[in-house]
C-alpha cells in the first residue's frame, strides 16, 4: 500500500518562503494499492487534493474520498480537483453521517452553494456521489476501513484505520483528546475509540498542531499536541508516527524543532516523521 502526502497543514493554507520544505496545502492523503497503481482512495480534501491530479497519469480519478469532518480546511479542495472533474471520473464522497435527516449531499451544500460558492456539489460531475458514513467496519474500494468517532470541536469527526494486504494505517486528524479527559499525564485521554484505530498500526498519522506547553490556552481550538501523539503511539504499539496538521504559522524550522523533540521523547522503539508535501510511504 502506497501513501502519498498531498497536503499537511491545518486550519488554513500557509504560503510563503518559511513554509516551503513542509508545504502549505491543507490536509489530503492519497492511497494506492501499490507503487504501480494510481490512487483510488483519498482521506480528506483540503487544498492538497489538487496535487492528487498529478498522481493520476493523465487519467480521470476513479475512487473514493473519505472526509474526517467538514471544516473548510478539509473540504476546500473538492471543486478544484481536476482529476475528479475530468470526463469519465468516478468520485464517491464519504462523510460522517450527521443524523439530522439531511442527505450527505445536502450537508455539503451548506458550504458549497450560492452565495458562499458558485456551484453546488452535484455540479462537479455526473460521476460524483455522496454518502453518509457511520462508525464501524466498511469495504471502500480495495481497502478495509474502520471508522471511529473522535472528539473535535464543531461537528462530528471520524478517525480512520485503512488496511490492505496486511498493512494498516491509522488516520487521526483534528483530534481533541483533552475533551474526553486529561489522561494520565494531562495531554489528553487515550480513549477506546482512538486506541481501536491506532493499536499495532504500521503507521499512524496524527494531529500535531500544538505543543504541550501551549495548553490549556489552546484547548478551545480542538486539537492535540505532538507530545500526546508520541505517547499515544507508544502505548498503542504503533511502528511509525507521522506528525500532521501542522499549524499554519509554524515555520519549517519550527516543525524541525518539534520533530527533534518528539524523537527524543519517543526513544528508540518508535520511528517519528513530520509529514511534508510529496512524502511517500510504502507499507509492506
Amino acid at each position: 500500500m502506497r501513501v502519498t502526502f498531498c497536503g499537511v497543514r491545518g486550519s488554513t493554507p500557509a504560503p510563503g518562503a518559511d513554509f516551503l520544505r513542509y508545504g502549505g496545502h491543507t490536509s489530503s492523503v492519497a492511497f494506492s494499492i501499490d507503487e504501480q497503481a494510481a490512487p483510488d482512495l483519498v482521506v480528506d480534501a483540503g487544498t492538497g487534493l489538487t496535487a492528487v491530479t498529478t498522481l493520476l497519469g493523465g487519467q480521470p480519478y476513479a475512487g473514493s474520498i473519505l472526509l474526517g469532518h467538514l471544516h473548510w480546511d478539509h473540504t476546500h479542495g473538492l471543486p478544484f480537483f481536476a482529476g475528479g472533474t475530468a470526463a469519465g471520473s468516478r468520485v464517491a464522497i464519504h462523510l460522517p453521517a450527521q443524523g439530522d435527516g439531511e442527505s450527505a449531499e445536502q450537508v455539503l451544500e451548506r458550504c458549497f452553494s450560492p452565495p458562499h460558492f458558485p456551484v453546488v456539489p452535484s455540479a462537479l460531475g455526473a460521476g460524483w456521489s455522496f454518502h453518509g458514513l457511520e462508525e464501524g467496519r466498511h469495504r471502500i474500494e480495495a481497502y478495509d476501513v474502520l471508522a471511529r468517532e473522535i472528539p473535535h470541536k464543531g461537528g462530528r469527526s471520524l478517525g480512520y484505520r485503512v488496511s490492505h494486504g496486511g498493512a494498516s494505517l491509522a488516520y487521526v486528524c483534528d483530534h481533541s483528546p483533552t475533551a474526553w479527559g486529561p489522561g494520565p499525564d494531562g495531554l489528553g485521554a487515550r480513549h477506546d475509540n482512538v486506541l481501536d484505530l491506532a493499536r499495532d498500526a504500521d503507521v499512524m498519522i496524527h494531529d500535531a498542531q500544538h505543543r504541550a506547553a501551549q495548553f490549556p490556552g489552546v484547548d478551545f481550538l480542538g486539537h492535540a499536541s505532538a507530545e500526546y501523539a508520541v505517547e499515544l503511539a507508544r502505548e498503542a504499539g504503533v511502528r511509525t508516527l507521522v506528525l500532521f496538521h501542522h499549524a499554519p504559522d509554524r515555520t519549517d524550522d519550527q516543525v524541525d524543532e518539534i520533530l527533534a523533540d518528539a524523537r527524543l521523547l519517543a526513544g528508540d522503539d518508535l520511528v517519528v516523521l513530520a509529514a511534508h508535501e510529496g512524502m511517500v510511504l510504502d507499507l509492506p
